[in-house]
């Protein structure tokens, strides 16, 4: 789960007010303690490393009558997506 912003924000003004520590300032947001460093470091969440792209039709039967033994992983690699695209697509 990604908290907003704002949210983030919020706890960390928070605890710099209050003069909480990592430990309380979590308990009393109820968020994981390991989170609050974290937006201290960083605010902003980081981008996702999640490939998108549309996966050709045509491209992908050539490679299964090519290769028809390879495993998805492998097609997955050829097509430049995860291997769950490749799953769906087939």
């Amino acid at each position: 789960m990604s908290y907003s912003i704002d949210f983030r924000r919020k706890v960390i003004f928070t605890m710099n007010e209050e003069g909480l520590s990592i430990r309380e300032t979590a308990k009393q947001f109820r968020i994981g303690s390991a989170s609050v460093p974290r937006w201290i470091n960083q605010i902003e969440s980081k981008a996702s490393t999640t490939r998108h792209r549309k996966i050709d039709k045509s491209e992908l039967i050539k490679d299964v009558e090519q290769y028809p033994d390879a495993y998805q992983k492998e097609r997955a690699e050829r097509f430049g997506v995860c291997q769950k695209a490749i799953w769906q697509a087939l």
